[in-house]
C-alpha cells in the first residue's frame, strides 16, 4: 500500500525538506484500494466526506508529528472528497484536500519560462483564482530553485507553513500548490527554508496586489475584472507613431500632487494623498485643461519606502495599495484615454532593495541578483542589480513590461537608470568592478536583454512608448533592435537639461560668456529621439524649483521662467515638466507634502500657471513644433551669434514647408527696440505668441503690429524684418506663408 521509501517522503515532509509532498499526500491508488493521506500537526482527527454520496470515512492518525492516513478499499477511482478537521481544541472545520488536484503549470509554459520566453509569465506565477477541477481556489506557483521546501503561507493557515507545503516542478525550479476555496482578499506569502536552513518569509514577486505599506503582505486578487471604455484610443495608438505627434508630458508624483487631511492618529503630517478616484476627478481634468497630451507617474509598482518615491520596488506587478485597488488605477487610466490623454510609467528594472520580504536572496541565494556584489549591488544607492543573465531573471522583467501594456493600457514605460545598467562600472571605483569576457566595461548581458524587452514590447504593442532615462553618450540608444541600436523610442536629453538650467540660473550680465549653454545641445539634437525634461531629479536636493533657480528680483524670476519655458517649447524634442513647474512652486519639492496649490492665489502664479496652458495648447495646435523633432529638416538657425545681447533666433517647421514659426528669445532684462533679424520669406510676418504679455505677469512689451519684411539681407537670409523684444523673453512670429512672394 506504501512506497518503499514512504518513511523518507514523510521526514522530508515533517523536517520540511520535501519537494514534491504530493507523493505521499493526497488520493492514491493502490492494489488495496484508494488510499488518502494528509498532513495536519494542529489537527486531532479527520474525517474523509465524499462530495458527491456524502459517505464518510474516519482518517487514522499514523504519526503523532500529524500525518493521517485512510485505505478505502471499495473504490478504484479518484473523487472528490472533503477534509472535516477536529482540531485540539475542539474547533471543527471542512476544507477540500490542495493535494488533490493536478498542477496549474504545463511543462510547456516552465520550458518557455526556464528558456526565459515565456512573455507573459504572469498569467501562470504567482497567485491566480480559478477552477480546478470544477473547483474554484487559487493556484500559487514560485521561482525559487534552491529552496529545500517552500510553502503558501495566510490568513487562511494560521501562517503555518506545514500546512500547505508546494511541490517542485521537476528541474525548472519553479514550485506550484492549488489551495481551494481561496477568495479575492486573502493574504499570504511564501515561507522558504533556504539551504542553510534558513527560514524566509517572502512576498509574491509576481502578486497582483498587496498590503499597504508599512504591512509587506501579498493579497489573492483577479486582474481581469474591468471592463476597457478606451477601445477608440487603443486603435488609434496601434495605427499612428509617437514621432511626429506632439508629446507634452505632466510628470506626477501621486502621493504629492494633491492631499486631503487626515485625522488618523498613525497620520504623520495630517494630511492623506489623493486616492486613484480622487486623482481620476481632479488630475486628469487639469491636465487636459493644462494641454498636456500624456501624464507620467513617477513608479506606482509597490514599494515600502515612501522615501524612495517609487523607485526601490518589492511588487513589480502590483499597482501600490497606498491609493486603491489595481481596478481604481485601471479607472485612471481608462479615463484618461477617454479625455484624450496618455498614461506613461516610470518602471525600475535597474535594482531593487534589500527589504526582507522581497526579491534580495529570495531562495537563500542571490536568485534575482548576482552572488559577487562587484556585479550585484548598486554600491552608492544601497541596492541590489537584477542578473541580467539568467533566463528567468529576464523573463521576469520582460514580462513585467508587458503586464502593464497588456493588463493596464499604459501608453509608455520611462525607464529608469538605464546608464547604471550599460555600464559594469557605474559609479564604481577601480577594484569595484568586473570587466566583461573582452575586457570592457560594457555590460553585454544588460545590453542583450534591453534590446530583447523593447523588441518583446513592440513585438505585442506597436506604437508604445519606450523612453530611456539614460545620462552618458552610449550610441544608437533610440535606434532600431535590427540596426544595431538598444530599440527605445525615446531618450532623455539630460545634456541639454544640465546645460539649459546651469544657463538659466546665472545673473543674466554673465550668460554672453556662456551662451554656448543654450546653443551646444543643436550639435546632437537629431543624434536620438529626444525628450527634453524639467524633471523631479531637477527640484530637490538643494537645486531649488525652477523658479527659485531664476536669477533676480520677484519679476525678473517670472520672467526668466517664462523666457525659459518659450525657449524649451521652440527647441526640437518632445516636452516634460514636473508638477508645481507650471505655476511657479517656490521651494523644492517635497515627497511627503502637497504641492503648494495655495500660490494659484497669487496673481504671478494664477498668470504663469495660464501661461504654460497657453503655451501647451500652442505647441498642440502647432506643426512646427513637433512634426519633425528627430531630424534637422525640422530646425534652422536665424542667429545664435548675438552673444552681447544674449539673443537667440531660429525657425521651426512641419512636413509641410508653409507650417513654419519664428522664435526669438532675450535672456536679459534688457528691452531692445528695432531688433533686425534675418527673415526667410519675403511676406508679413505676425507676432502669435509673447511671454511678456501683461496676461501672463509681464511688461507687455508686444509687437502688436504686423511686420513687412525688408528687402535687406541678415543673417544669411535674402531678407529681414524689425521687431521689439521684451525684456527676459520669447517671442513667437508667423510668417503669412499664404502671401509668400516667391522670386519677388
Amino acid at each position: 500500500m506504501r512506497p518503499a521509501n514512504f518513511s523518507a517522503l514523510t521526514e522530508e515532509i515533517f523536517e520540511g525538506r520535501s519537494k514534491n509532498p504530493h507523493a505521499i499526500l493526497g488520493i492514491h491508488h493502490t492494489d488495496e484500494g484508494m488510499v488518502i493521506r494528509a498532513y495536519h500537526p494542529q489537527t486531532k482527527s479527520i474525517m474523509i466526506k465524499d462530495i458527491h454520496t456524502t459517505e464518510t470515512f474516519a482518517m487514522e492518525r499514523i504519526d503523532e508529528r500529524g500525518l493521517f492516513e485512510c485505505l478505502i478499499p471499495q473504490r478504484q477511482q479518484p473523487f472528490g472528497y472533503e477534509l472535516g478537521h477536529t482540531t485540539w481544541e475542539n474547533h471543527t472545520y471542512s476544507v477540500l484536500d490542495p493535494y488533490s488536484f493536478w498542477p496549474t503549470v504545463s511543462d510547456y509554459d516552465l520550458y518557455l519560462f526556464n528558456q526565459g520566453n515565456h512573455h507573459r509569465i504572469y498569467e501562470k506565477l504567482g497567485c491566480h483564482l480559478c477552477e480546478n477541477s470544477g473547483v474554484r481556489g487559487a493556484s500559487f506557483a514560485v521561482w525559487a530553485p534552491s529552496a529545500q521546501r517552500v510553502s503558501v503561507v495566510g490568513s487562511f493557515n494560521g501562517w503555518d507553513g506545514r500546512v500547505h507545503q508546494m511541490r517542485m516542478m521537476g528541474s525548472s525550479g519553479v514550485w506550484e500548490l492549488f489551495i481551494p476555496g481561496l477568495t479575492k482578499g486573502d493574504l499570504y506569502k511564501y515561507e522558504i527554508k533556504t539551504p542553510s536552513g534558513e527560514i524566509y518569509i517572502k512576498a509574491d514577486p509576481y502578486a497582483f496586489f498587496a498590503e499597504r505599506p508599512p504591512h509587506t503582505a501579498s493579497v489573492v486578487y483577479d486582474v481581469d475584472n474591468y471592463i476597457w471604455q478606451d477601445e477608440p484610443w487603443v486603435k488609434e495608438r496601434a495605427v499612428g507613431n509617437p514621432f511626429s505627434k506632439p508629446v507634452n508630458i505632466y510628470e506626477v508624483h501621486l502621493g504629492s500632487w494633491k492631499q486631503e487631511p487626515d485625522d488618523s492618529p498613525d497620520s504623520e503630517t495630517g494630511f492623506k494623498p489623493y486616492s486613484y478616484r480622487q486623482l481620476t476627478e481632479t488630475l486628469i481634468p487639469y491636465a487636459k485643461k493644462m494641454g498636456y497630451t500624456h501624464i507620467e507617474l513617477l513608479p506606482v509598482m509597490e514599494h515600502p519606502f515612501d522615501g524612495s518615491w517609487g523607485y526601490q520596488v518589492t511588487g513589480y506587478y502590483a499597482p501600490t495599495s497606498r491609493f486603491g485597488s489595481p481596478e481604481d488605477f485601471k479607472y485612471f487610466v481608462d479615463t484618461c484615454h477617454q479625455n484624450g490623454i496618455g498614461v506613461i510609467l516610470d518602471w525600475v528594472p535597474a535594482h531593487f532593495p534589500k527589504d526582507a520580504h522581497g526579491l534580495a536572496r529570495f531562495d537563500g541565494t542571490a536568485l534575482y541578483e548576482h552572488e559577487d556584489s562587484r556585479k550585484g549591488e548598486h554600491l552608492e544607492w544601497g541596492t541590489l542589480i537584477f542578473n541580467y543573465g539568467r533566463n528567468e531573471v529576464k523573463n521576469f522583467l520582460i514580462s513585467n513590461a508587458v503586464y502593464w501594456f497588456d493588463q493596464f493600457h499604459i501608453d509608455g514605460l520611462r525607464v529608469d537608470a538605464v546608464a547604471s545598467m550599460l555600464y559594469l562600472d557605474y559609479c564604481r571605483k577601480e577594484g569595484e568592478w568586473i570587466p566583461n569576457p573582452y575586457g570592457g566595461r560594457e555590460n553585454l548581458e544588460a545590453v542583450e536583454f534591453i534590446k530583447h524587452m523593447n523588441y518583446v514590447v513592440y513585438k505585442y504593442f506597436p506604437n508604445v512608448m519606450m523612453i530611456a532615462e539614460e545620462s552618458t553618450s552610449w550610441p544608437r540608444v533610440t535606434k532600431p533592435v535590427h540596426e544595431g541600436g538598444l530599440g527605445f523610442t525615446h531618450k532623455w536629453n539630460m545634456g541639454w537639461m544640465n546645460d539649459f538650467l546651469r544657463y538659466m540660473s546665472m545673473d543674466s550680465i554673465y550668460r554672453k560668456y556662456h551662451q554656448n549653454l543654450i546653443t551646444f545641445s543643436f550639435m546632437y539634437a537629431w543624434s536620438e529621439n529626444f525628450v527634453l525634461v524639467l524633471s523631479h531629479d531637477e527640484v530637490v536636493h538643494g537645486k531649488c524649483s525652477l523658479l527659485n533657480k531664476m536669477p533676480g528680483d520677484y519679476w525678473q524670476k517670472f520672467a526668466g521662467l517664462r523666457a525659459a519655458y518659450g525657449y524649451f517649447f521652440g527647441h526640437p524634442g518632445k516636452k516634460l515638466l514636473f508638477m508645481g513647474g507650471e505655476f511657479g512652486q517656490f521651494i523644492e519639492w517635497k515627497y511627503k507634502e502637497s504641492l503648494d496649490w495655495h500660490l494659484l492665489d497669487y496673481p504671478m502664479h494664477q498668470k504663469l500657471n495660464h501661461y504654460v496652458s497657453e503655451l501647451n495648447h500652442l505647441y498642440q495646435t502647432e506643426k512646427a513644433l513637433y512634426e519633425v523633432d528627430t531630424h534637422y529638416e525640422g530646425f534652422e538657425w536665424i542667429d545664435c551669434n548675438d552673444t552681447e545681447h544674449s539673443v537667440v533666433s531660429f525657425m521651426r517647421k512641419g512636413q509641410d514647408w508653409r507650417d513654419m514659426l519664428i522664435f526669438v528669445c532675450n535672456f536679459t532684462p534688457a528691452v531692445y527696440e528695432d531688433y533686425r533679424i534675418g527673415a526667410p520669406l519675403d511676406t508679413i510676418y505676425t507676432e502669435i505668441f509673447n511671454s511678456d504679455h501683461e496676461t501672463f505677469g509681464g511688461s507687455h512689451v508686444v509687437n502688436d503690429q504686423p511686420m513687412v519684411f525688408e528687402k535687406v539681407p541678415c543673417h544669411n537670409k535674402p531678407y529681414s524684418i524689425r521687431l521689439r523684444i521684451p525684456p527676459l523673453s520669447t517671442v513667437i512670429l508667423r510668417p503669412d506663408t499664404g502671401k509668400y512672394k516667391s522670386n519677388s
